[in-house]
């Protein structure tokens, strides 16, 4: 199965996994960037991502190569803002979503804190599906790794297989 990993990934943590699902999975790894960045520290971390992430919005994106005919599987990865997806990642979904349509999407979800599962929910809602093929839910892997995670992220492959 041709697979696709597309993450955002602000402080690292989602970045590190996705290099290993890809790994694993001989996937294409895509990063996604917004031409503007969000704060990476302190407060301002918190209140322009989350007002972000709660609000919906889709910020422009860098340019980034991706074209879905060539996939069988989007695996998605994003860290978990507020109980919602990434704005990142919503925009390359409203951006993609046509080509989407009909291939096998997984999802995982980097968190240091709870709010996983009430994204996974919105992210197959912005890609207009019931469920998601395999999920993965890890908490601050690369910042405060366990001794778990690389098991928890071979099943989850093994899922995608």
């Amino acid at each position: 199965m041709n697979s696709a990993v597309v993450y955002y990934s602000m402080s690292g943590n989602t970045a590190s996994v996705a290099e290993k699902i890809a790994g694993i999975l001989k996937a294409d790894l895509i990063e996604i960037k917004p031409e503007k960045q969000y704060p990476d520290k302190g407060i301002k971390k918190f209140l322009f991502g989350g007002k972000s992430a709660v609000m919906a919005e889709t910020p422009r994106l860098q340019p980034y190569d991706f074209h879905p005919v060539k996939y069988d599987q989007i695996i998605f990865g994003f860290p978990v803002w507020a109980g919602n997806i990434t704005p990142p990642i919503r925009t390359f979904i409203r951006d993609n979503l046509d080509g989407m349509k009909g291939k096998r999407i997984a999802a995982f979800a980097c968190q240091s804190g709870s709010g996983a599962e009430k994204a996974f929910r919105k992210l197959a809602d912005c890609l207009g599906i019931g469920s998601l093929a395999a999920l993965l839910v890890l908490i601050d892997p690369k910042d405060k790794p366990k001794t778990d995670d690389d098991m928890k992220i071979r099943v989850f492959c093994e899922q995608c297989q």
